[in-house]
Formats: structure tokens, sequence, C-alpha cells
């Protein structure tokens, strides 16, 4: 089977809640933090980091699974972690380069990285599964 051209239109209808949730990292990388301390538990943020990016990449992997009949590896390793850590690493960059109020923090981007690792494990023994006996069901009839 011959692959379809890239579409703007179709990667949108096919990854929705993945795109939502770029935007609020993005909008929660960049924006100006309250200046008071509600919290203050130590490192908090990298338990903040690590969600962030275990759950951006698990709907990454869920919509890609729900959206796709076979697995390509390889498209869906760039597409939910290479990507994701690029991702993490270039806001990173930006947030020490662009920012004057945010900084750049080497374990914010490990922490991401972490969250992608666990979400690809996630995904290979949880969500594939269940993606997979969900198709079943409904082709089925049940």
């Amino acid at each position: 089977m011959k692959n379809k051209p890239f579409s703007i239109i179709r990667f949108i209808r096919r990854y929705p809640l993945s795109l939502l949730v770029v935007a609020a990292i993005l909008f929660l990388s960049f924006f100006k933090p309250p200046q008071e301390n509600i919290i203050d538990i130590s490192n908090i943020d990298k338990l903040a980091h690590f969600c962030m990016y275990a759950g951006f990449c698990s709907v990454v992997w869920l919509e890609y699974f729900w959206s796709h009949e076979s697995v390509s590896r390889i498209r869906v390793f760039l597409l939910a972690v290479v990507a994701p850590i690029i991702f993490g690493g270039v806001i990173e960059v930006a947030q020490g380069t662009m920012t004057a109020y945010r900084g750049m923090d080497w374990y914010d981007f490990i922490f991401n990285s972490i969250g992608v690792v666990f979400a690809l494990f996630f995904a290979k023994f949880i969500l594939l599964p269940w993606v997979r006996k969900f198709k079943e069901n409904r082709n089925s009839g049940k």
C-alpha cells in the first residue's frame, strides 16, 4: 500500500487532543507565573514536567493507535518519542534565552524525557492492548 502525502488537515483530525496538549505545554512553559509561593515543595516542578510529558505522549500514542489500523514502529517512535524529547529540549533552551522570568533547567528536560519513556511503556503494555480489544469488540458487534 502506497503512503498518502502529508496533509495538515488529516494530521489535525487524527491528533486533535495531542495538539491541544502541545498548546497547553507551550502556554505553561512561557507564561509568567505568579510571584506568590502557594506551595513550596522542593522539586515539585520536576513531577509536573514528568506528568506533562507522560500525559502528552500517552495522548499521542492513544490517538495514533486509534486512527491507524497497523502500527508503523518507526513513524510512531518519531512522533511519540523523538519529537517530544526534541520539543522539550527546544522549550528549555527557549525559556533560558527568550524570557527574563524563566530559566533553562536541564533537570526539567531530563524529567520531560523520563515522562516520554514512561509513556512508551504505558502505550505498549496498556494502551495498545486496550485499543486493540476495543476495536475487536466494536468490529464483532459486542
